[in-house]
């Protein structure tokens, strides 16, 4: 797991350590284009990466893919859960108890996912970010996002075999040999 701020790294170090592993790794891409600017940042990406990648975009469902045997990339868990807790969203998250139901539910989504594509026999390298480590938002939706995005990551991260945290471009080992 590779983990770190906005334009700490994450990506570009993610791809390095893939090719190390492969010369024919798995770009397993999450995010929805929802504008013009981000269109750019998945383009800016996708002209990173050389013609040796296998580029899959999928939003929610992983375990569509059969990645057995080798080396995939996944860019990233903070977009993929942003596509659970949008897509199970109720309409009104006006009580406190909706709204904790939410968060249970997306999170229950999330990890059964991930038990379901990880159990193919790969190597697999998840990119996350660390929204939590700001100031705490004053918008609800927001901070509850942070609660799933953070508790996810501590779910991924103790499962993983190596944890790295991106500063400023910099890898720090958090986790592993």
């Amino acid at each position: 797991m590779i983990t770190g701020g906005q334009r700490s790294g994450k990506s570009e170090y993610a791809e390095r350590l893939a090719l190390q592993m492969s010369s024919t790794p798995i770009y397993l891409a999450t995010s929805r284009i929802w504008d013009d600017e981000f269109r750019q940042r998945v383009d800016m990406h996708k002209a990173r990466r050389g013609s040796q990648w296998t580029n899959i975009e999928e939003e929610k469902y992983l375990s569509r893919h059969d990645v057995t045997g080798r080396v995939v990339l996944v860019d990233c868990v903070t977009l993929w859960a942003t596509n659970f807790f949008f897509d199970l969203q109720p309409e009104s998250m006006r009580s406190a108890r909706a709204a904790a139901a939410h968060v249970d539910r997306t999170l229950e989504e999330l990890k059964s996912e991930f038990a379901k594509f990880t159990s193919q026999d790969a190597i697999f390298i998840f990119v996350t970010n660390e929204i939590g480590s700001g100031g705490v938002s004053d918008n609800e939706i927001q901070r509850k996002f942070t609660d799933v995005e953070g508790w996810m990551n501590q779910f991924i991260a103790a499962q993983a075999d190596e944890v790295i945290l991106m500063v400023s471009g910099i890898p720090v080992k958090i986790k592993g040999a």
